[in-house]
């Protein structure tokens, strides 16, 4: 009897692993080709966004104070009391953060006689890496073209921050009971799905941001290039960067001069990951199923072996 349980628990343990082995073979199986794949995302007709001109900001950082005030969040650091920044906030880059959707930093170019200012917030891409990494489908990309979250199906895995090429999701961990992300909606509640500018759009003294229909403002870029072509670098920011963005930029010096991340490349990040995720879920889906029958088939020869080892021991008591 104790060899018949061996070879019972040997047949159980290959069966197990064929199925392990027949079922993540099937995972990969069904990841779709590269033929078949999403395609290109060129953003919605009412695609809404904003221009920013490098050589209009003077670094006023009144986009942070009525951003902080529209979202109810504690007020900038290093603000005096008639919002004028203190200099010793500029030392150091900034980027935004739970407390903070929006903030300006400071750049020295040897191209450019003036101090640059760079607003960042999130750029709401025209196909987010963050949606696409969300396997809860946490974000929502919007027909008026903010990329907005939902608290209450993220699970905190945090992946969309690690999946976006711009750095901008942060994790709230000052609370242990309602820690969540926290980014630039684009005002989309209360302003954006109104017709209405962002509230940092509005606060702007110098007209350095520029709301409207995505595919206008590109045209109004365009123009600045073609009438003051010695004013600008050539190229605008977000046009291509990560298959596109909202959120579009000018600037007098070359990109990576004033704080940006020129090495974005100009496909979704989509394109790069889309295989990988189309197996996760899957995985997700079958692994626990086989630890779980790791865990049933170890319990179970251990409930054998000791149904044995009695077995064993009646035996030696009945021949004695």
């Amino acid at each position: 009897m104790k060899e018949e349980t061996r070879r019972g628990t040997t047949f159980t343990r290959r069966s197990l692993l064929k199925g392990m082995v027949a079922a993540v073979a099937t995972a990969i199986s069904m990841r779709p080709s590269r033929d078949s794949s999403a395609h290109d995302f060129h953003g919605y007709d009412s695609n809404r966004g904003v221009l920013v001109d490098l050589t209009r900001c003077i670094g006023c950082r009144s986009c942070e104070v009525a951003c902080s005030q529209e979202h109810g969040l504690a007020p900038p650091d290093g603000m005096l009391e008639n919002y004028q920044p203190l200099e010793p906030q500029y030392r150091e880059t900034r980027r935004p953060d739970h407390q903070a959707f929006t903030v300006v930093n400071q750049y020295q170019s040897p191209l450019y006689d003036h101090p640059l200012f760079k607003k960042t917030q999130c750029n709401h891409c025209l196909e987010p890496a963050c949606l696409t990494a969300c396997f809860v489908n946490a974000y929502t990309k919007t027909p008026e073209g903010a990329v907005i979250y939902n608290e209450s199906v993220c699970v905190g895995c945090r992946t969309c921050m690690v999946a976006c090429p711009f750095s901008i999701p942060a994790f709230r961990y000052d609370s242990a009971f309602d820690a969540q992300i926290m980014k630039c909606n684009f005002c989309f509640d209360t302003r954006l799905s109104k017709g209405r500018p962002p509230a940092c759009v509005e606060a702007c003294p110098m007209e350095a941001l520029t709301f409207g229909y995505r595919d206008e403002l590109l045209k109004i870029a365009r123009k600045r290039l073609r009438d003051l072509p010695g004013r600008y670098h050539r190229e605008i920011y977000g046009e291509f960067e990560a298959g596109g963005t909202s959120w579009l930029y000018l600037s007098p010096v070359p990109f990576e001069e004033a704080g940006f991340d020129t090495r974005v490349p100009r496909q979704p990040i989509l394109h790069f990951v889309k295989d990988f995720l189309a197996v996760v879920p899957m995985v997700l889906t079958i692994w626990p199923g086989l630890f779980a029958g790791i865990y049933l088939l170890a319990k179970s020869n251990k409930t054998a072996d000791n149904t044995t080892s009695k077995e064993d021991k009646s035996d030696e008591t009945i021949e004695r």
